[in-house]
This record gives structure tokens, C-alpha cells and sequence, in this order.
């Protein structure tokens, strides 16, 4: 077996363990910092680890055309290649393919570079061959990730396709100490969402990832397509809420019983200058912060809310220093981080329902 997880406590649906995998083992729930070019946007891997990022995403969209899988591999693996000793979880680039409207057939899917325009041809094979060669911890299956809103048509075909493509992937996949992933689809559709995850779940896959939601629906209607997904995963496997990072995102999908997330969502907003905090978004560009002396967050411990006031941050940014978006990048990655850390203490201690209510106190409206 090349993973497994292990809970060590649960309050309802929410759990907190620890994932193994034969590079080690990461705390649960987690979320991932996104690296779409093989790093966060202006973090290095000594960042991550002082942040205490133990698991990152790559894009293999990305890596794939550039540099390529190939050089990548020549430069060992992305774990060499970046420097990196955690771990390391690579889409399948199914999600970016299908933003640029793919020509999509029972093969696969055909694309043109957002680089260059090239013609390229992504099937269910060359997507675990890719991420082989990027040496990913865990890889994900190519899937179809239908839009919102969508046709039941739309979604009917979505779901029957991405379960051929995910048999065809478990047929493929050897590479000794890399775990693959399934995905479930279905948008928002409950009856859909169940049958997708009895799909994939028959094919057994190390894990399991909910895909096609947060991407344009209402959590009203999200989260029942995400309870429907989860009630048909298995209880010894890891769920993973794609694309999901916003703070009330991570603990309603904690609640109903998600063990990893990834999103752009945090250094997105920093690079733009827009931090999280105990109080809400600090959109650091308003005026009124052009000369206070407060740290970002009077209650964050992270090395920038220790050194720099809301006033320096804002001056960096406003003269376009690119340091600026860098230390609010370390502050919104940290921010998160943190916030998995305490809802893994909380459902160790059994409160994490008084948890999310202040969770949701700040961040409800």
C-alpha cells in the first residue's frame, strides 16, 4: 500500500489524523499552497517549510508545457527540482484544459498552449505518464469538470466519462510510491454525485477527491453535492475538496468530514493586497491603513504580523514593491495554516462545532 490514512479523532463528521505515504506523513484536515509553476508565487521552499507547509500542489498543465515533464524529471522529480523535502500532490490539468474549451472525445482532450498555441492532445494515459515523470507523491486522475451552470446532459456525460477515463488511468499507473486519486463529478446534481463516487470507489483509487464544485454555484447548493459525494467515500481513504481555500469553505467542508483542500485563494488576495485575519479581510490598499502602526493582525503570530506595520505594507504595495505582495503572501499562507491547525486541535478536543460558529461569526456575512 503506498498511503493510508489515520484518524485519530472525530467530532460528528469532522476528523483529524495524519496521512503516510512512503516520504512520510502529513497532518489532516490540510490545506495545500498552490505552486502552479513549480512554486508559490513568490515563496521559495524554505518559506513553505518555515510556514509549516507540509504538503503542496503542482500544475501539470503548466509543467507540462513548461519546462516540460521531461526536464523536470532530468532535475529530479519536482521534489528536486524545487528544492522540496515535503510532499507533493499534482493535478491532473483535466481543470485548466477544460477552461480553455477543449475538443473533447472519448480519447482525451485537445488544446492549444496558452504559451505558445500549440496543438496538444491530454488522454487519461498521458496524464499519469506526465505526472510520473513530474514524481508527484500523489497524482490525480484526468477528469471532466463540467461548468456551472450545466445541463443535465452535461453532467450526465461528464460523470460517465470521467469514470471510463479513471479506469483507464488505474490501468496505467505502476509507478512505485506514487498514490493515484479518483475524482467525483456530478455538479450539484445529488443523484449524480452519489452514482459518481459509487464509480470510483468500484475502481479503488488511494483516494478520493470531489471536483467540479466552487466554480461559480452557491454554497447552498455546493454543500449538499459535496455531503452526497462523501457519503458514498469510504471511511479509511482520504477526501480531497478540490479548489476550495475561502476560510468558511475549509470549515464547512471539515464538518462534513473533508481531510485535504488546495486553492489559489490565499496568495491570490495577497497579490493583490488583501490579507485574512481574526477580523475579516484587510484590504491593505484603503487609505486609512497609510499610517498605522498595527501589525496586519493583532492576533496572528506570523513573522510578518510580528515585524511590519499595516502602514509599511501598504507603501510597499502602493509603489508597486514587489516585496509587498511577497511578506502578505507569507502572512494569507501562514493565516491558513494556522487555521487547519486549529480545527485539528478543536476536533481533537471536541469543540470544534464552537469552532466553526466563530468561524462563521467573522467570515458569515
Amino acid at each position: 500500500m503506498t498511503l493510508r490514512i489515520d484518524v485519530h479523532a472525530t467530532d460528528g463528521a469532522a476528523r483529524t489524523g495524519a496521512v503516510t505515504t512512503k516520504r512520510g506523513t502529513f497532518a489532516t484536515p490540510c490545506f495545500m499552497p498552490v505552486g502552479t509553476r513549480g512554486t508559490v508565487r513568490s515563496l521559495s521552499s524554505v518559506d513553505l517549510e518555515d510556514l509549516g507547509a507540509e504538503i503542496m500542489l503542482g500544475n501539470t498543465y503548466h509543467l507540462m508545457l513548461r519546462p516540460g515533464a521531461d526536464t523536470v524529471q532530468a532535475l529530479g522529480g519536482l521534489h528536486g527540482f524545487m528544492a522540496w523535502p515535503g510532499h507533493v500532490l499534482t493535478d491532473s490539468g483535466g481543470y485548466q484544459v477544460f477552461s480553455l474549451n477543449p475538443k473533447v472525445s472519448d480519447e482525451g482532450a485537445v488544446f492549444r498552449s496558452t504559451y505558445d498555441g500549440s496543438e496538444h492532445l491530454l488522454t487519461p494515459e498521458g496524464a499519469v505518464a506526465v505526472q510520473e515523470a513530474l514524481g508527484a507523491d500523489i497524482q490525480m486522475v484526468l477528469d471532466v469538470c463540467p461548468p456551472w451552470p450545466a445541463t443535465s446532459q452535461v453532467l450526465h456525460d461528464a460523470v460517465e466519462r470521467t469514470a471510463a477515463w479513471a479506469a483507464r488511468a488505474k490501468v496505467v499507473h505502476h509507478k512505485e510510491g506514487q498514490s493515484l486519486f479518483g475524482i467525483v463529478q456530478g455538479g450539484v446534481d445529488l443523484a449524480l454525485r452519489a452514482e459518481s463516487a459509487q464509480r470510483t470507489v468500484e475502481i479503488d483509487f488511494d483516494g478520493y477527491g470531489i471536483g467540479g464544485l466552487s466554480v461559480g454555484e452557491p454554497r447552498e447548493k455546493m454543500l449538499p453535492a459535496l455531503a452526497a459525494a462523501i457519503g458514498h467515500l469510504p471511511i479509511d481513504h482520504p477526501r480531497y475538496l478540490m479548489g476550495v481555500g475561502d476560510p468558511i469553505g475549509l470549515v464547512e467542508g471539515v464538518a462534513l468530514g473533508v481531510d485535504m483542500f488546495d486553492c489559489v485563494l490565499p496568495t491570490r488576495l495577497a497579490r493583490h493586497g488583501t490579507l485574512l485575519s481574526s477580523t475579516g479581510k484587510v484590504k491593505l490598499r484603503r487609505a486609512e491603513y497609510g499610517t498605522s502602526d498595527e501589525p496586519p493582525d493583532l492576533n496572528c503570530a506570523c513573522p510578518v504580523c510580528q515585524r511590519w506595520s499595516k502602514g509599511y505594507l501598504r507603501h510597499l504595495l502602493m509603489v508597486g514593491e514587489v516585496t509587498g505582495g511577497r511578506l502578505c503572501t507569507i502572512h494569507n499562507v501562514w493565516w491558513t495554516l494556522q487555521l487547519m491547525k486549529d480545527m485539528r486541535v478543536a476536533i481533537a478536543q471536541g469543540r470544534f462545532e464552537v469552532f466553526r460558529n466563530k468561524v462563521f461569526d467573522v467570515w458569515g456575512s
